[in-house]
């Protein structure tokens, strides 16, 4: 087993669960204050978090596996 991939996919499967929790919170503040000056670029980062989540998470689940079957 590869430890050093291992937790580095672990690392990066807690900041996707962050993302996963953060973005859509984020994108629902955006959508209620529609009227609001910054409507657009707070729900640009919003998706773009939510993007983030998701590859964090494809990410993680590549990084754990190659630690557990300990691939190079």
């Amino acid at each position: 087993m590869n430890k050093r991939s291992f937790f580095r996919g672990l690392r990066a499967m807690a900041y996707a669960i962050v993302m996963a929790f953060i973005g859509p919170t984020v994108m629902t503040s955006a959508f209620k204050n529609q009227e609001h000056v910054f409507y657009v670029p707070v729900l640009g980062i919003a998706i773009l978090m939510c993007i983030a989540a998701i590859l964090l998470g494809f990410w993680g689940i590549k990084y754990m596996v190659k630690g557990l079957f300990n691939e190079e």
